[in-house]
């Protein structure tokens, strides 16, 4: 059963254009460190999602969340779907 999946891997991975060859092959690498050498040395990020949306915000521009509706948990059906605003 192994060779057939590697196999079928090898046709796949053959068929894709160089670029994609590439992005494949980081792919497997990832995968192979996580399970040798772990996550970090992967690239792989393992911190919170809230240190890493901390981060984006500290790289964003200063203006990046003006346009961002302050009522948004209450109107997510309106800017979603074009359901009438609730009012707050």
């Amino acid at each position: 059963m192994a060779a057939n999946i590697e196999q079928e891997l090898i046709e796949k991975v053959r068929a894709l254009p160089p670029d994609k060859q590439r992005e494949a092959l980081g792919y497997l690498d990832a995968l192979a460190a996580k399970d040798s050498v772990g996550a970090a040395e992967a690239g792989l990020d393992k911190r919170p999602v809230w240190e890493v949306i901390e981060e984006m915000n500290r790289l964003s521009p200063p203006d990046t969340w003006d346009g961002v509706p302050t009522d948004g948990s209450i109107n997510l059906d309106h800017y979603l779907y074009g359901a009438p605003k609730r009012q707050p």
